[in-house]
């Protein structure tokens, strides 16, 4: 280990993983390390076996589950934006050929205790029970002032410049009620508290437009799709990428000691008395925790199922946004189910995992409306994880540490994550103009 490295990657973590891939495909000499004997650091995927031993010590699990290895439980869930920047990543280094992905049948909104298909465009704005008559007709009309809207395009703007104006003026222009503006909000353009009320409306419409291009992507139930066998083939396909193009990855390597000179600089990791030399470090908060700080806690239950979730039109996959309002919370919940169907479980049986922001020490309580939606459960595990964020001057010291995985069940905020520390580290925007088609999404 006498080499040295432009940089050295700690952990294999999805984010970790997609940034050794760009680095390395931008001609950047890599090593990537982990001190375990798995990919995927907090973003692995289990079989039943590892499930059980994880949350419930050395139980076997009943039989009645089928085969352990039929299944893979993802313990960070997230479904990709058909249109949204991780495909574009993918597409942009080619990991697409090493995953199959398959179209996710239903995006839902909790309002008022039942769950309704989100409307993302003017015709089902018409067509949802969601709202009112009255209403759907606002609805229409701000839809479709959303879809004709192009930046580049002053006609289409209506006179209105959305860098200066509010999303809460411009959906106050149409005259939109509060539960309409908590599911465009929440389940369209996916922001996770209300704070862009009061942020430039240019954000919303942006989110909005890529929501509806994503669902026209594919025509199914959904913007979504997701990769047969589940996420676990992500870290492995950028793993694969990096090598390629000369990057070097070592497991199950003990300690992984970052060291620092007298200037507080990083310029090396030292793991078994040998000590590699690089320029910067990458790596999850784990292998720095002085240099991050405690942001809040992400609690969630595992559920094993046997059918789908009630009222989603059967839906083998499907994401249900549980509003803040809705249930007078601070921050969202949110429901991701999976199923045999995306190769994830065995025949008959469904991984439901309903995450939300830790108000309290209880999850069981605190997951009870989300739980409840889920109808009868075989096997359910509670977890509660802390979330992390850098509190470090990445100049300073050398070190570029992601944020913690947070509770949605959707990527967006975990490749504004990774985009921005290529930027930090590489000093430029990585280009995702791409032809989208590269990735294909079989529906069901």
């Amino acid at each position: 280990m006498d080499e040295e490295y432009d940089v050295v990657v700690l952990g294999t973590g999805l984010k970790e993983c997609i940034l050794s891939g760009l680095l390395s495909v931008d001609g950047l000499k890599v090593l990537h390390m982990d001190r375990n004997d798995y990919y995927g650091g907090e973003s692995t995927s289990l079989n039943l076996n590892q499930l059980w031993k994880r949350f419930k010590g050395d139980d076997k699990p009943p039989e009645s589950l089928g085969s352990s290895k039929e299944y893979n439980v993802d313990m960070i869930p997230k479904f990709m934006m058909a249109n949204g920047a991780l495909v574009r990543v993918l597409i942009h280094t080619n990991v697409t050929k090493y995953l199959n992905f398959k179209a996710v049948d239903g995006s839902f909104v909790y309002n008022k205790g039942k769950i309704y298909k989100v409307p993302a465009t003017d015709v089902e704005a018409l067509k949802s029970t969601l709202m009112g008559l009255f209403e759907k007709r606002q609805a229409r009309k701000f839809f479709i002032y959303v879809q004709d809207y192009e930046e580049d395009d002053p006609k289409s703007h209506e006179g209105l410049d959305l860098n200066k104006i509010t999303a809460r003026e411009l959906i106050l222009k149409y005259g939109l009620e509060d539960d309409t503006i908590d599911f465009i909000g929440h389940a369209l353009a996916l922001h996770s508290d209300d704070k862009y009320l009061d942020e430039p409306a240019i954000v919303t419409v942006k989110r909005m437009k890529l929501y509806a291009e994503s669902l026209a992507r594919f025509q199914g139930g959904s913007p979504y799709i997701y990769p047969l066998y589940g996420l676990g083939e992500l870290p492995q396909g950028f793993a694969r990428l990096s090598a390629v193009y000369g990057g070097t990855y070592m497991l199950n390597k003990p300690e992984c000691k970052v060291e620092f000179d007298s200037n507080g600089k990083a310029y090396g990791v030292t793991s078994a008395r040998e000590t590699v030399k690089c320029k910067k470090i990458v790596c999850d908060p784990s292998y720095l925790p002085d240099k991050v700080q405690k942001v809040g806690r992400v609690a969630r239950a595992i559920c094993i199922m046997s059918h789908p979730i009630p009222d989603t039109n059967d839906s083998h996959s499907v994401q249900i946004i549980l509003p803040q309002k809705q249930l007078g919370r601070k921050s969202d919940m949110y429901l991701f189910c999976c199923s045999y169907s995306h190769n994830v479980a065995s025949k008959g049986k469904y991984i439901a995992f309903v995450s939300t922001e830790a108000e309290t020490d209880s999850p069981e309580i605190e997951l009870k409306p989300g739980i409840d939606l889920l109808g009868h459960v075989d096997e359910t595990f509670f977890d509660i994880y802390d979330r992390y964020e850098p509190i470090n001057k990445s100049n300073d010291d050398n070190c570029f540490i992601s944020t913690s995985y947070d509770a949605t069940t959707h990527f967006e905020s975990t490749v504004e994550d990774v985009l921005t520390l290529y930027r930090k580290i590489t000093g430029k925007e990585l280009d995702l103009s791409v032809d989208l088609s590269a990735a294909s999404a079989a529906a069901e």
